[in-house]
């Protein structure tokens, strides 16, 4: 089971990293380069998933995951989100049929 207080801290350090000098702090930086840089940034570590995932080695998949759960974890605090919005979505459509759940987004 995943211990929820890693992402409850990794996405503090995220919070406090806002306020910090972008030429001392990776996350800072792109912040500082807004939007399209985080979103590319995702895009970029999705590739490298992707990518590990058709070379089987599933140690370098956990490794590209991890970068892409950091990097969406820099891209909701860029918008005031936490992982706390990501987990209330998840139990909102847990025990929901994937199907009606697409449905109910696209219905209206």
């Amino acid at each position: 089971m995943i211990d929820i207080e890693v992402l409850h801290r990794v996405a503090a350090t995220l919070a406090e990293r806002k306020a910090a000098d972008p030429d001392a702090s990776y996350v800072s930086s792109l912040y500082a380069k807004g939007t399209d840089a985080i979103c590319k940034k995702v895009a970029e570590e999705a590739a490298e998933t992707i990518m590990a995932a058709k070379d089987g080695n599933r140690l370098h998949l956990v490794w590209e995951i991890t970068d892409v759960w950091f990097h969406t974890m820099v891209l909701l605090a860029h918008f005031g989100l936490t992982v706390d919005d990501v987990l209330a979505e998840l139990r909102r459509r847990e025990g929901v049929s994937g199907i009606d759940e697409k449905k109910s987004r696209t219905a209206g």
